[in-house]
């Protein structure tokens, strides 16, 4: 793809902006999963399912190692994470180098929603049956949305980006939101459909997958591919090996790109501190602050709106003062959320979501900037390669901050000391990412800057 292409490609038009709605419904779409599945209800259930397979014995095994029931989902997560280091790469540079981006993203999407409405049999003590289907929806969620990024300097010009991407985000609040809000209806009221409590917690994380995989033909229809391969089509074998070949060229590439890996090091850091107190904090009030599911359904769905509107105050004010300078703030305040965490109370809700507000104002324009940033300094043509390394520990993929609670959780049984762990991710993050000098690693990957960072 030449640089005079994407400037063709991002010229007003109606098909541009009805490419970006599209867009916009994907995150609508997969939100779902994070919202109700990661941050919601698996974690807790999974970890009381593997408590009942324990029958009051400190372990389960786990593939023949001894694993405390507190710690298996996270642990569970973080092998989730070591996947995807090696697969999501190798889906990147596949779209690259087939061109197919919107193919390649659909199947991921669909094999993720279809792991995830399996998730109905996740019953009794099939803790393993849970794990492994987890691992299969995260890669395949992970997957799809290294693509469904790549999309961005796509669709939307230099100057633009930061509110296309805000937009997406927000956009994905209000579904994730919307399907919470029902789902914590039919969790409330479960006696009136006639339903037990297992029964509805197993229909919210099926009907996640259902909601994923409707909503995805949206964009399915919408986007379309920018470049296909000059033969038209060749065989699975010889895009396999032209894939495996192109991903050798772009990690070798990467040393003339220096300031772009350092970025990627900085977003990954910090943003490994971030995905892992999403995807842990409901887990953290249940077994931990001792709050019912009432309250930890409560505290989400309100974060899912406040949220929307915080990616949208986050994006306005990158369009004043940078996406960088508001980024590093969002990090300052991650830090005291979780300093804020170790001492919130037992079975008070009040605290709990006064946090939960504060977090919802910072999450999504922290995740929305850092995509729009990472857009400017990746070359032409490598648009899914690039994203599919910067994906690796975004949205509940995490790696180093799963690991680090499951070891805290391990060695001490305690949440509290596995919550004030992560205080590094954000520090180290937010020094790394202050000393990238953007504007050079713009112009070093042949970019054009935008007016504001």
């Amino acid at each position: 793809m030449t640089a005079e292409k994407v400037t063709e490609d991002l010229s007003p038009s109606p098909n541009r902006l009805r490419e970006q709605r599209g867009w916009y419904f994907y995150d609508w779409a997969n939100s779902a999963f994070p919202t109700t599945v990661l941050t919601v209800f698996l974690g807790p259930y999974l970890t009381t399912i593997a408590e009942t397979a324990a029958a009051g014995r400190p372990y389960v095994d786990v593939l023949w190692f001894d694993v405390r029931p507190s710690a298996y989902y996270s642990f569970v997560v973080g092998f989730s994470a070591v996947l995807q280091i090696f697969l999501m790469p190798v889906a990147g540079a596949l779209a690259d180098h087939t061109g197919r981006k919107r193919e390649i993203m659909g199947l991921f999407a669909y094999l993720g929603a279809g792991a995830t409405v399996c998730f109905w049999f996740l019953s009794g003590d099939r803790y393993l049956l849970g794990g492994a289907l987890f691992v299969m929806a995260s890669v395949s969620f992970s997957a799809a949305f290294v693509v469904y990024n790549s999309f961005l300097p796509e669709i939307a010009a230099p100057d633009e980006r930061d509110r296309v991407s805000a937009m997406g985000w927000g956009f994905g609040y209000l579904g994730g939101g919307l399907l919470l809000a029902v789902h914590l209806g039919l969790f409330l009221y479960h006696d009136t459909f006639h339903v037990t409590e297992g029964d509805a917690v197993r229909l919210a994380l099926a009907s996640a997958g259902l909601w994923w995989g409707g909503f995805t033909v949206i964009p399915m229809l919408r986007l379309r591919n920018r470049r296909a391969l000059a033969q038209g089509s060749e065989s699975v074998g010889r895009a396999v090996t032209g894939t495996f070949r192109q991903l050798g060229r772009t990690i070798v590439e990467l040393r003339r790109y220096p300031l772009s890996l350092a970025f990627l090091v900085a977003y990954l850091i910090y943003n490994d501190g971030v995905q892992t107190v999403i995807s842990f904090s409901a887990t953290y009030a249940d077994k931990e602050l001792g709050l019912g599911q009432t309250v930890r359904i409560g505290a989400i769905l309100m974060v899912q709106f406040v949220a929307f509107g915080g990616a949208l105050l986050l994006g306005r004010l990158a369009a004043s003062y940078g996406a960088k300078r508001v980024v590093l703030a969002a990090l300052v305040a991650w830090t005291g959320v979780v300093a804020v965490a170790y001492f919130l109370p037992k079975g008070a809700a009040l605290p709990f979501f006064a946090l939960g507000f504060a977090i919802a104002i910072v999450m999504g324009g922290t995740q929305a900037l850092s995509r729009s940033l990472f857009s400017h300094v990746i070359p032409a043509g490598k648009e899914a390669e690039y994203y599919s390394l910067y994906e690796i520990s975004d949205k509940g993929s995490t790696f180093l901050g799963s690991f680090t609670l499951g070891l805290a959780l391990q060695l001490t049984d305690s949440y509290r000391l596995g919550i004030v762990s992560l205080v590094i991710f954000f520090v180290v993050g937010f020094v790394l990412l202050a000393a990238v000098n953007l504007p050079r690693a713009i112009r070093a990957a042949g970019n054009q800057l935008p007016e504001r960072l």
